[in-house]
């Protein structure tokens, strides 16, 4: 499966750092790539028991917040072992433009 973490790869080069996920029940903090990595260890459990195979990130509404900071809208699809689509997941991701390109400074999950 395409791991979550191609969320970074998906709206930007890497994580900027420090950066923040925020979500209704939770909030936690990242300062290295390792810290977004475990971020994603614990939900391969319900990945699994979802049979979900493949995730695709659908890019929306792109809004310019400063000159170097930009809040984007994805859309997770996910596809299952049987290549039907799941309900996705949407979250709105801060941008910051860096020498490197893109960085993720914050996630938010959003309904």
């Amino acid at each position: 499966m395409s791991d979550r973490g191609g969320a970074v790869r998906a709206g930007a080069a890497d994580p900027g750092l420090p950066g923040l996920v925020v979500a209704d029940t939770y909030s936690f903090s990242f300062a290295s790539p390792a810290a977004v990595a475990l971020s994603f260890v614990g939900a391969a459990p319900d990945y699994h028991e979802r049979e979900l195979v493949a995730a695709h990130a659908v890019i929306g509404d792109v809004q310019p917040v400063s000159a170097l900071l930009t809040e984007v809208a994805v859309e997770w699809e996910f596809l299952d072992g049987r290549g039907q689509r799941v309900p996705g997941e949407r979250y709105r991701y801060l941008l910051r433009s860096t020498d490197d390109g893109p960085a993720i400074c914050t996630v938010i999950r959003t309904a």
